[in-house]
């Protein structure tokens, strides 16, 4: 009797012990007892991978550079050419009520086919700040009910004791530049239509949300917005609160849709309002076509032709070192310990 239940007790605990232990259920999942594929790395399947991602890349770095070159692109710098020689403190020039007209002559090297985009470029304007990034309220700029709603968006966010629409940092430093195009002392119209992302318009800007009381504190910020057009149309606002990423960034102003002719001079005529002379920035006017890659960007071809060159060259090593000094794959001679027989 004594050795049965001395027997049943000790199963009580096996059992008990089984019950409480952390070892998993057993699967092939938890034993890594799964198929897999243990691809074994010969010299001829290295060297054939290394070609084939050269065949493969060369080709495309040279058709990325060369659509990069098709592009044509005027670029002119003008914050230090629009101000007058006899002004010393350009800002507090920039602040006066002085007139800013500047007139500026661009000279057509290539034929540029339409549409021709043109952009603003600014450099030394960090818009990629903590503070400044967060100085908006996506619910007031999206519904008319949320209004008020401008907890966000200090200190921008009140002005005579009235919510501003739209609120925040981003908003009140809207860029404020006007360019106007002319060739032969004819007019070139600027489409500034369809300049945004559409999903902007349709979906992050209310069409029921109209400015008010905005540039009205007791510092004017940079561009004014007109109280009859609802938030979704006016797409030099929804440009500029797309934050950049860098420093110095480029944002549409719209696009000439006519050629412009290899010798032409194009003449424009800017108001010079944007004040960057108080952080050292820098301004610039860019007229640019496009190719099936996008804008003027030489990395891409460049990055291509560097890894397919690169890949190239580790290649036609490795061949040579096979071909020069081959060995036996799986050679248990090269092994540590049959290298060294003492274990020194």
């Amino acid at each position: 009797m004594a050795s049965s239940s001395a027997a049943g007790a000790g199963s009580t605990d096996s059992t008990a012990a089984r019950r409480n232990t952390k070892r998993p259920k057993y699967s092939k999942f938890t034993q890594q007892e799964l198929p897999a594929c243990k691809p074994i790395l010969t010299p001829r399947a290295v060297i054939s991978a290394f070609l084939l991602v050269s065949i493969v890349f060369v080709p495309i770095g040279v058709a990325a550079l060369i659509a990069s070159r098709k592009v044509v692109e005027i670029v002119y710098r003008y914050e230090s050419t629009c101000i007058p020689q006899n002004v010393t403190d350009k800002v507090a020039y920039m602040q006066s009520s002085a007139d800013k007209t500047c007139k500026i002559s661009l000279h057509v090297d290539k034929h540029m086919k339409s549409p021709i985009y043109v952009y603003y470029q600014l450099d030394n304007f960090y818009q990629n700040h903590r503070r400044y990034v967060k100085s908006r309220s996506d619910e007031q700029l999206r519904d008319h009910s949320e209004e008020n709603s401008t907890s966000t968006c200090k200190p921008e966010d009140v002005a005579n004791g009235k919510a501003i629409v739209p609120c925040g940092l981003i908003a009140w430093s809207l860029f404020n530049d006007t360019y106007n195009f002319s060739r032969d002392n004819q007019n070139l119209t600027v489409n500034k239509k369809g300049i945004s992302w559409k999903s902007d318009r349709e979906h992050k800007f209310g069409k029921d949300v109209f400015p008010k009381n905005f540039q009205s504190s007791s510092i004017r910020g940079g561009a004014n917005l007109s109280e009859s057009i609802p938030l979704s149309e006016q797409e030099d606002l929804i440009v500029w609160m797309r934050t950049a990423a860098l420093p110095t960034f480029r944002k549409l102003y719209g696009k000439i849709e006519m050629d412009l002719n290899e010798g032409d001079d194009i003449n424009v005529t800017l108001q010079n309002n944007y004040n960057t002379y108080s952080f050292n920035g820098k301004k610039k006017l860019v007229l640019s076509t496009t190719s099936w890659l996008g804008g003027k960007n030489d990395f891409l071809g460049i990055a291509y032709l560097t890894v397919g060159g690169l890949c190239f060259v580790l290649a036609l090593a490795f061949t040579i070192v096979y071909f020069v000094k081959p060995r036996q794959l799986g050679d248990p001679s090269y092994l540590s310990w049959n290298r060294n027989p003492g274990g020194h």
